[in-house]
């Protein structure tokens, strides 16, 4: 990290949120920080509150207790930020977007119509005043791998193909911060890959501050500049992939052996062992 990122604020916090249903509380006191330029990873066993969390950065879940914080990108203090739960809907909508697990498929729409569904905020209210959505929503569509099917009805789209075009939904909205639970869903491994790649390039590229919830824990260590790592509705450790993704961490926290390697490159590897692993282990 150089030292201009070090001193550069985090565009979306959330600070020590207890998250509640029914008043069962499934998330306990965690704190999460987007900073532009960076892909922070949630990792953890099914219900740990990974999805929770990221919902809740994305105002679609109400926390107990806790606060979230949207930068002043307008301002040069450390200190300044806005409570972006008494933002107005469509002000947030212009710096955060969300893909969430799963969406109702529209009937007799096409992938371009639906694409363009993400230049919402932007629009007036009967429509207009977004002199520059097209361009987002070609430019979203060719990210994204959905340009070739721009026309096709989208109730005719496989799972995978669905996937990809809410995926360009969230990007034509064109935000600062970019929220994603389970991207790689239904996606065959092309797309896995392309979609982690977009997800860099997002950072790299674009600047954009990027939280993404990955069940594939070698995924997350490839994509993810800080990994999160939730268990039982609390934050067990946060840091570096090397940092996080130890064999002694994850063992305990899934409840099965999993072994860790690093390879020349310092890239982070994991390989659950089950009773029968031995039986794919390669052969000499």
């Amino acid at each position: 990290m150089s030292e201009r990122d070090a001193f550069r604020r985090d565009a979306l916090t959330g600070d020590d949120l207890t998250l509640a249903y029914d008043g069962r509380t499934v998330v306990h006191g965690a704190h999460l920080a987007l900073r532009p330029g960076a892909v922070v990873a949630l990792v953890g066993p099914n219900g740990s509150g990974k999805s929770t969390l990221l919902r809740t950065l994305a105002r679609l879940h109400t926390p107990t207790a806790g606060s979230v914080t949207l930068s002043d990108r307008d301002s040069d203090s450390d200190h300044d930020g806005i409570d972006a739960l008494a933002l107005r809907p469509k002000d947030f909508a212009r710096q955060v977007t969300l893909l969430t697990q799963s969406r109702p498929t529209p009937g007799g729409v096409r992938v371009r119509e639906v694409v363009a569904y993400g230049r919402h905020p932007y629009r007036g209210r009967f429509g207009g005043g977004d002199p520059d959505g097209h361009e987002h929503v070609e430019r979203a569509m060719r990210l994204t791998g959905v340009h070739a099917m721009a026309d096709r009805p989208v109730d005719e789209l496989s799972g995978g193909e669905l996937q990809r075009v809410w995926l360009a939904t969230c990007l034509a909205q064109d935000t600062r911060v970019v929220l994603l639970d389970e991207p790689t869903t239904y996606l065959d491994l092309r797309y896995q890959v392309e979609t982690l790649d977009t997800i860099r390039d997002l950072a790299d590229e674009h600047d954009v501050a990027v939280g993404v919830v990955l069940h594939d824990l070698d995924q997350a260590a490839a994509v993810a500049d800080h990994i999160v790592l939730l268990h039982a509705g609390r934050v067990r450790a946060a840091g570096t992939p090397a940092e996080v993704l130890t064999a002694e961490l994850l063992t305990d926290v899934y409840g099965l052996r999993i072994d860790v390697t690093v390879d020349g490159s310092g890239r982070v590897h994991t390989r659950p062992v089950g009773r029968h692993s031995d039986r794919f282990l390669p052969t000499t």
